[in-house]
C-alpha cells in the first residue's frame, strides 16, 4: 500500500474466531443492501473482498462528511472517506477490477472459484453479458458457490429489468403509503428501510444456502429483491387487508390496533407509551392519576379503546402534558408501564444500555487515525462472539495481496495495473 505517514495506523487484524470463520465471500456489490450482507458476513468471521469497479462504489462520494483527507500519500483529489461508505464496509478486503475487460474477468473467475458466497447487485443480465453467468460459468467452475443477487424487482417478471434503488422499493412496496401524519400524504421512512431489510434477507438466504449446501454439496442462486423485502415488511397491515379488505390509513406516531401505543407530548418534550394489554392500561391509567379510564366500558379493552380512541386520547394527552418525560419515564419504569423517552442521536450514543451492549465501537484507520466510531454488532454470539477486526478498506487497498492469493505474480500484478485493469491505493 503506497501511502506515506498515516492519520493513524490501523490496527492488524486478529485471526477470525467468529460463527463464519473459514468462509470466503467475494462482494461485488455497491451502495447499501449488498455491503450490508457483506459486513454482517465478516462481523461474523467471514474473509470478505470487496471487488470495486474502477469508478468505486457510489457511496464514496455519498457525503459530506468526509473524514481523513489531508494524508501523504493519497491519490489526487482523494477528500477522504465518507460516513457513509464507512458504516457498510468494515471487515472486508478491497481491490479494484475492471469487470469490462476480459482480464479483469478473468481474475474475478479465480476468486470465486476459491469462494463460497459471491454477493452482487449488478442490473439483470449483467453477469451473463461478461460471460459471468451463474448458471452457465460460476456455478459449473464451482458447484459449492452460492451466489446471492440483489435487484430492485426480482430475476424474473415484468419489471425485472428496470434499476432499483431503496425509495422506488419503498414507493411501489406500499411502505410510504403507511408512513406518515393523517393527512401527510405518502412518507419516506426515515432510513433506507427497503436497502437494509434486502440486506438482512441477503444474509437470511446465504445462511440458508449454506446449510442446504451442508446437505447437498451444491451451492445455489439466492434471488431478492427491494420490492419484496418492503411488502414482506408490511406484515398485519397486509394481513389486515389480505384477510379483511382493510385498507390501512397513515396513523403517525400511533398504532393502528393497539391503544395507547403512540407518541405523547410532555412538559418539555416526547414520551412513547407502548400498552400492549388491558391489565397494562389499568396501570397506566393510575400512574397518570386517571385510574377511572381502567374501568371506563368505553376504554376497559382494547377493542374499545381502538373504537373509541377519538374520546380517550385527548383525556390522556391532557394529563402527559402536566409533567416532564424524565418524571414520566420515572414514575412509568418504576411501574412496569411500557415507555420510552424519544431520543435524538446526540442521546442515543449515549444512552447507557446501548454503550453497554457495544453498539458503539471504534477501530484504527490508515488515513483517518484511531478511534473511528461506528455502530456495533447488534447479534451477540455468546461462544463465537463477531468482531470489528478490519476497518472499511481504501479503494484497492488490498489488490496486491488479494491477487497473490489467486495465484499471481508481483510482476502480472505490475502489468494488471500499468494496463488499468487494477488499481491500489495511492496509485493513478
Amino acid at each position: 500500500m503506497s501511502l506515506g505517514a498515516p492519520g493513524g495506523s490501523a490496527a492488524k487484524p486478529t485471526a477470525a474466531t467468529g460463527a463464519l470463520a473459514g468462509l470466503r465471500v467475494v462482494d461485488l456489490s455497491r451502495v447499501l443492501a449488498g455491503p450490508i450482507c457483506g459486513m454482517t458476513l465478516g462481523d461474523h468471521g467471514a474473509d470478505v473482498i470487496k471487488v470495486e469497479p474502477p469508478a468505486l462504489d457510489d457511496t464514496r462520494q455519498w457525503g459530506p462528511p468526509f473524514a481523513g483527507a489531508s494524508v501523504p500519500g493519497a491519490p489526487e483529489g482523494y477528500r477522504g472517506e465518507s460516513a457513509y461508505y464507512l458504516f457498510c464496509n468494515r471487515n472486508k478486503r478491497g481491490i479494484v477490477l475492471d469487470l469490462a475487460r476480459a482480464e479483469g474477468r478473468e481474475i474475478l473467475l479465480r476468486l470465486t472459484d476459491g469462494a463460497d458466497v459471491v454477493i452482487e447487485n449488478f442490473k439483470l443480465g449483467t453477469l451473463e453479458k461478461w460471460g459471468l453467468g451463474y448458471d452457465e460459468v460460476l456455478s459449473r467452475r464451482n458447484p459449492r458457490l452460492i451466489l446471492a443477487s440483489i435487484s430492485g424487482f426480482g430475476a424474473t417478471g415484468p419489471y425485472a429489468h428496470l434499476p432499483g434503488y431503496d425509495v422506488l422499493g419503498q414507493a411501489m412496496g406500499g411502505m410510504m403509503s403507511v408512513t406518515g401524519l393523517p393527512g401527510s400524504g405518502p412518507t419516506r421512512v426515515g432510513v433506507a428501510i427497503a436497502d437494509i431489510t434486502s440486506g438482512m434477507y441477503a444474509i437470511q438466504g446465504v445462511l440458508l444456502a449454506l446449510a442446504s449446501r451442508e446437505r447437498t454439496g451444491r451451492g445455489q442462486r439466492v434471488d431478492l429483491s427491494l420490492l419484496e423485502s418492503t411488502v414482506s415488511l408490511l406484515t398485519h397491515l397486509a394481513s389486515n387487508y389480505l384477510v379483511g379488505g382493510m385498507a390501512p390509513m397513515q396513523y403517525g406516531n400511533s398504532h393502528p390496533s393497539i391503544v395507547p401505543y403512540r407518541m405523547f407530548t410532555t412538559a418539555d418534550s416526547y414520551v412513547y407509551v407502548a400498552v400492549g394489554n388491558d391489565r397494562q392500561f389499568q396501570v397506566f391509567t393510575r400512574e397518570i392519576g386517571l385510574p377511572e379510564l381502567g374501568t371506563d366500558p368505553r376504554f376497559a379493552t382494547n377493542p374499545a379503546r381502538a373504537t373509541n380512541r377519538t374520546q380517550l386520547e385527548p383525556l390522556l394527552e391532557a394529563a402527559i402534558a402536566k409533567r416532564t418525560t424524565a418524571d414520566w419515564i420515572d414514575r412509568f419504569w418504576k411501574a412496569g408501564v411500557a415507555s420510552s423517552p424519544v431520543a435524538d442521536l446526540t442521546e442515543v450514543f449515549a444512552n447507557p444500555q446501548v454503550l453497554h451492549r457495544e453498539m458503539v465501537l471504534t477501530t484504527d484507520h490508515p488515513t483517518i487515525g484511531d478511534g473511528v466510531r461506528m455502530t456495533g454488532i447488534p447479534v451477540k454470539m455468546r461462544g463465537t462472539p463477531g468482531a470489528v477486526r478490519r476497518h472499511p478498506p481504501l479503494a484497492g487497498e488490498h489488490t496486491r495481496e488479494v491477487l497473490r492469493e489467486a495465484g499471481y505474480s508481483d510482476a502480472e500484478a505490475d502489468g494488471f495495473l500499468a494496463r488499468g485493469v487494477t488499481k491500489e491505493w495511492g496509485k493513478p
